[in-house]
């Protein structure tokens, strides 16, 4: 009994020391912003791929790669799934793991959906959430091996709707905060933005995305503010564009308008367009020359340290 127990005690220590995942809540608990209270119950659901949608408690999961591998750059990753729910392993967690290979630490975002009656105000909760987990990114950058110059936003589909808010709609932090990592800045150092909803205009946009995140029928202010080719500046970080001609779901002038607003504001953009591969390919395993777009983006990223 006494070697068992010593072995279940060294064995609860490795996993302790050696754990590659943490999870935290976003918000203090009671503190979240934009929030009240309902009997709205998160729901997750598994099948081909695990789908979360009615998001009650924000957070992050942290993928560490080992310290050996580490090459001091983050990236915090937003799951598509039009603002109705998170395409939460085939746009989050699988990624994650493709990305600790390459040394890379991911941070896989469960942010609040504004289809969800939790919400007071519903477009503001997702870039919120979004600023929050960059700023926790960025306030504990030390402990987690990072540098924090070197912490980027990615997002597929609506989920890339949401990282080119935040590298659009970013803030400097609250200085006189009393809560430390409220005086993080939110401003990422590099997107990467893959089939991304980027537009509200109904010409190009997902309507799906649109609808959930403004309404139908939304006033042209809030169609404008959401609209990320219009909101692009001169202090927009470099960014990384894939998406594919024969999109459907999501037109590739998303990408085209937010390319050439980038290259007007002379902000550093790289982009891919890929003739085939539809809308939602993920990691694109199988899938012939797309597959490699992942070797793309980590040879893009490693370019940003020199």
């Amino acid at each position: 009994m006494k070697i068992f127990f010593t072995t279940l005690v060294s064995f609860l220590v490795y996993q302790m020391a050696y754990a590659q995942d943490i999870t935290l809540a976003l918000w203090p608990e009671g503190k979240v912003p934009n929030f009240q209270k309902t009997d709205e119950v998160e729901k997750s659901e598994s099948t081909d791929i695990v789908r979360i949608s009615k998001v009650q408690s924000p957070e992050i999961a942290v993928f560490l790669p080992s310290k050996k591998n580490s090459t001091g750059q983050a990236v915090i990753i937003c799951p598509g799934g039009g603002y109705a729910y998170l395409s939460y392993n085939w746009e989050g967690t699988d990624v994650a793991k493709l990305l600790n290979a390459k040394g890379i630490t991911a941070i896989v975002l469960k942010y609040r959906l504004p289809n969800s009656k939790s919400n007071i105000t519903p477009n503001l909760s997702p870039l919120l959430d979004a600023k929050r987990a960059m700023r926790i990114t960025r306030a504990n950058a030390d402990k987690w091996g990072i540098k924090k110059n070197s912490i980027g936003i990615m997002g597929f589909s609506a989920g890339g709707h949401l990282a080119s808010t935040l590298a659009t709609h970013f803030d400097d932090g609250n200085r006189n905060s009393k809560d430390s990592i409220e005086q993080q800045s939110s401003r990422p150092d590099f997107a990467v933005l893959v089939y991304p909803v980027i537009s509200m205009d109904k010409k190009i946009t997902h309507m799906g995305s649109h609808n959930n995140l403004i309404g139908e029928n939304a006033d042209p202010a809030l169609t404008n503010l959401y609209s990320n080719e219009l909101q692009v500046t001169k202090q927009t970080p470099p960014t990384f564009l894939l998406h594919a001609t024969d999109d459907k779901s999501v037109p590739v002038e998303n990408s085209l308008r937010f390319y050439q607003a980038l290259k007007d504001n002379g902000v550093a953009v790289e982009m891919h367009i890929f003739p085939t591969g539809g809308h939602g390919f993920g990691l694109a395993l199988g899938k012939r020359a797309l597959e490699s777009w992942t070797d793309l983006l980590v040879t893009w990223m490693r370019g940003l340290n020199k």
